[in-house]
């Protein structure tokens, strides 16, 4: 006899006991918690992205450790301490993102800052000849 043609009882299921007929009085109340705020965010990929472009200060590990602690704080409940650690982890990823497209910009504004001097300057220079580190810090004068 398979499952599909067999008709269990009313009060008898096959994970429970058939014997007892009994059937429960009260209802069951199951507390959700705070149903109306939701929880805080933890950001660890965006903490994951900054860890793995190395930047300045380690600023993407402080992140990922933030992000972390949050993401346990929050599986414990405990969602004040949760809030805390989702902020320092929100802020060291705002400021890891900040280094990692500020060096970047720096340079590529550096390299078109020495290209448009180079194009405007007179004559060529000789880096390798006797006037050569005198040539190469005319580049730096205004």
């Amino acid at each position: 006899m398979d499952n599909h043609t067999y008709n269990f009882p009313s009060d008898c299921t096959p994970l429970t006991n058939c014997k007892s007929a009994r059937k429960p009085t009260g209802s069951t109340v199951v507390n959700m918690g705070n149903s109306g705020k939701n929880p805080p965010r933890d950001y660890l990929v965006w903490s994951l992205c900054n860890t793995l472009y190395v930047n300045f200060c380690c600023l993407g590990i402080m992140a990922l450790i933030y992000s972390i602690k949050a993401r346990d704080q929050k599986t414990q409940g405990n969602l004040q301490l949760a809030q805390e650690c989702s902020d320092k982890a929100k802020w060291y990823n705002i400021l890891a993102a900040g280094w990692n497209l500020l060096i970047p910009l720096l340079a590529i504004i550096l390299l078109v800052l020495l290209l448009v001097h180079l194009g405007t300057s007179q004559g060529s220079f000789d880096f390798f000849g006797e006037d050569g580190f005198q040539n190469f810090m005319k580049l730096f004068s205004w």
